[in-house]
């Protein structure tokens, strides 16, 4: 112990020893100076901050004075609670006194001031901030307001209306950057809602008690102008206007398809969209489209379907007595159905359609399937000629109908050969008309005359290998009777020169002139 230390000691055992007065005069004599206006009513009473011989207990002394750091360094908050060396420090290494009245205790370098160790950390705006801005001159630094509220009041446009805490919606980076969650209210946003300026809905900036119905906020933009209701959601959804939810084959009897489906609202409910019962006949829309001129009434689905017009469900095979087929199918119904469309019953056969088509002039009756088919009148004709007096045979298999029947009155052709062929006949009409006799209808030069049976000229011997004009040898188209005796033809063959008279046939036989009979 040093010397100084000794007197020191040995004053205050002499101070105690003596009476209060005395005391008081001498801790004022060794007293190092007077201490801060704060402490002033405690300049004279050195035992309430200090203890004799125990400075470690001055650190307790203090805080028992200084409750309020007493409990910021107990519960680690303010700044001596979150500050490790100023939680664990004697309070003089900081906070030096006896250095007078006027004397600042708080040594604090505002430049490299840690705001973070307090409970207010500065972020944002605030980091920028001027410690005057927030920190008065009069009020120590914990009593400090640290709500948003008690420095930014004159910024609060929402007038008390939202309540203090402004940290609920904004942010220390500005005031516009808002971190409210609207789905934690009663109108989550969704769709278009989503893209909506604050303002757009809450004008004042009021925003409790704002109204949450659509119709409160887009009563300008109702195309029904209130007809239908306030209701907007039954139909329409926040994505869009335009996407409603609205099923009319749900919600209403009429279900929209083909067609029907790309129409708009507007299309059909015109005047007073929706608050009119439609009539949900076809022809309560498209009365101006029917080409029927109202005789098939009003149910157009019938034939009709949605898709279009011109897509017809009618079955004219099942629908009607009357079947199409062929070309009768690829057929527009206006030409048959021609006026009025549909309203009279026509008749089904088909000269009722086909008279100006018919080369044969009704003669052959009405029922032209007959012969003729539905794909073409002239092609693929199946009439059976089999079944009639003539049947078709040979070369006549190939021939046109209308090279023999030219009128194409069918029942007026004849069956004789000679009315066709007459410019083919060689004869001349010399012979019976019937050419069949002689010549079969597969070719005219395969005839088939009889000489033996048909003349009364049998052809016997080397009269069998003769041609015809070997005897026949004036023309066909001539009339010409010819002599039967041998001597008719075989004049020039005479060696006897007539003496034995022209009955060759005594002597000689039809095999050669030289074969003579022998005579008895």
């Amino acid at each position: 112990m040093t010397r100084a230390s000794w007197l020191t000691a040995f004053v205050i055992v002499v101070a105690i020893s003596i009476t209060d007065s005395a005391s008081a005069q001498v801790k004022t004599l060794i007293m190092p100076g007077e201490v801060i206006e704060g402490h002033a009513e405690f300049e004279a009473e050195c035992e309430t901050c200090h203890a004799a011989f125990e400075r470690s207990r001055q650190r307790a002394l203090c805080l028992d004075c200084h409750e309020e750091i007493s409990s910021d360094i107990e519960s680690e908050q303010g700044f001596h609670g979150r500050d490790r060396q100023a939680s664990r420090r004697a309070c003089f290494g900081c906070h030096t006194d006896h250095e007078g009245r006027d004397a600042d205790i708080v040594p604090l370098d505002r430049s490299a001031f840690n705001h973070d160790v307090t409970d207010f950390p500065l972020i944002g705006k605030h980091a920028e901030s001027q410690c005057d801005s927030c920190h008065e001159p009069d009020i120590k630094f914990r009593e400090t307001p640290q709500d948003c509220y008690s420095c930014h009041i004159d910024d609060n446009v929402h007038e008390e209306s939202m309540g203090t805490a402004c940290g609920d919606c904004h942010t220390p980076t500005a005031w516009l950057d808002v971190q409210f969650d609207h789905d934690t209210t009663s109108f989550p946003l969704i769709g278009f809602h989503e893209q909506a300026e604050c303002l757009g809905c809450h004008e004042d900036q009021t925003f409790q008690d704002t109204p949450t119905t659509c119709y409160s906020c887009h009563a300008s933009d109702d195309a029904h102008d209130g007809k239908s209701g306030q209701e907007c959601e039954n139909c329409h959804s926040p994505t869009g206007w335009e996407d409603t939810s609205f099923n009319h084959a749900r919600d209403t009897r009429f279900e929209l398809d083909g067609s029907h489906a790309e129409l708009s609202c507007g299309d059909c409910h015109s005047d007073d969209p929706f608050t009119d019962q439609l009539d949900m006949a076809c022809a309560s829309c498209h009365v101006e489209d029917d080409n029927h001129g109202g005789h098939l009434g009003t149910t157009c689905d019938t034939c009709h379907v949605s898709s279009g017009w011109e897509f017809v469900q009618f079955d004219h095979n099942t629908d009607t007595t009357h079947e199409i087929h062929g070309a009768h199918e690829e057929l527009e119904c206006v030409d048959c159905h021609i006026e009025p469309v549909f309203d009279v019953a026509l008749q089904s056969g088909c000269n009722s359609c086909h008279a100006e088509d018919d080369p044969h002039a009704g003669t052959q009756g009405d029922e032209c399937a007959d012969c003729h088919n539905e794909s073409s009148w002239p092609d693929d004709v199946f009439f059976d000629h089999g079944l009639t007096r003539f049947p078709l045979l040979g070369a006549h298999t190939d021939t046109e109908c209308t090279a023999c029947h030219e009128s194409h009155v069918f029942r007026d052709a004849s069956s004789a050969c000679a009315d066709c062929h007459r410019d083919d006949n060689p004869h001349n009409g010399r012979f019976t008309q019937d050419c069949a006799s002689c010549h079969n209808p597969v070719d005219w030069l395969q005839w088939r005359f009889d000489h033996n049976r048909q003349t009364s000229f049998m052809l016997d011997g080397a009269h069998t290998d003769v041609a015809c004009e070997s005897c026949h040898r004036q023309s066909l188209a001539v009339q010409t009777t010819f002599g039967q005796r041998c001597g008719d033809c075989h004049r020039a063959d005479d060696i006897h020169d007539g003496e034995f008279g022209f009955d060759c046939g005594r002597c000689h036989t039809a095999d050669s002139f030289t074969d003579v009979r022998s005579i008895q």
